[in-house]
Formats: structure tokens, C-alpha cells, sequence
């Protein structure tokens, strides 16, 4: 009876291992294991930035459908607020994967601008929420 070579095949989706992205090799297959420690910590944070991405999509959309005041305010607010979760959101794995291959290789961690991004973003969105709230105290 011949064995079956189970290297190439993944048991999460009972099928063939794909091959990975040209002249990327795959996360598993690169450098060292990092003290779990590190690794779960890297994994907290990705999945902290994805709830935060969320919270922000879930505000645009409450934005967009509770508040009252003028429409291309509402609109405008809840469509900052959207995007920049959906930007969040993509950023967001390849913020983890920078750093679980750097933390393999023993590297430098590298650095990240997503923090500066999403302060600006929100001082944005506080910009065009405090128009909304003075323009709504204006009409009433």
C-alpha cells in the first residue's frame, strides 16, 4: 500500500494546496517560528484594527440613515466614514503580514502609517460632524 504525501494538500479545504502568489513564498514556509507570544499579539492587533474598521462602517451607515440634517452633509460624513473602515479593513491583513514575516526573518518590525492615517481621517470626520451639528442648530 502506497502512503499518501500530505504536504501538498490543506485540510481546512480538503483540497490540492494552491501555489502561492508568484515570488511570494508562503508565511508558514518563511524563516523562523516566532514566540507564540508575539504571534498572538500581532494577530490581537489585526483583529482590534478590523473591529475598529467595522465600528467606523457601522457609524457611516447610522450617519447616513439616523441623523437628521442636510442630505449631502449626512452623505458626506457617513461616505468618510465608510471609507476609511473599507481602507482599514484592506490595510489591515497587510499591516499583520509585514509584521508576522518580518518577526520569521528576525527583521526590524516594519513601520506603519496606518496609525497617522486613520487620526487624520477621524479629524475629518469630526470636521464634517461638527458642521452637521452647527448647521443643524442654524435651521432650528
Amino acid at each position: 500500500m502506497r502512503g499518501v504525501d500530505l504536504t501538498d494538500w490543506d485540510i481546512v479545504t480538503s483540497s490540492p494546496r494552491r501555489p502561492a502568489r508568484p515570488g511570494k513564498t508562503p508565511l508558514h514556509e518563511v524563516g523562523e517560528h516566532p514566540d507564540y507570544r508575539f504571534t498572538l499579539a500581532n494577530e490581537r492587533t489585526f483583529l482590534a484594527w478590523v473591529r475598529t474598521a467595522l465600528a467606523l462602517m457601522a457609524a457611516g451607515v447610522a450617519v447616513v440613515q439616523f441623523v437628521p440634517g442636510p442630505t449631502a452633509i449626512r452623505h458626506g460624513l457617513g461616505f468618510v466614514l465608510i471609507s476609511l473602515g473599507g481602507a482599514l479593513s484592506a490595510v489591515s491583513y497587510t499591516h499583520w503580514e509585514r509584521n508576522e514575516r518580518a518577526m520569521r526573518l528576525g527583521e526590524q518590525l516594519p513601520y506603519s502609517p496606518m496609525p497617522r492615517l486613520v487620526a487624520a481621517m477621524l479629524a475629518l470626520g469630526a470636521l464634517a460632524a461638527l458642521v452637521l451639528t452647527v448647521v443643524d442648530l442654524v435651521e432650528t
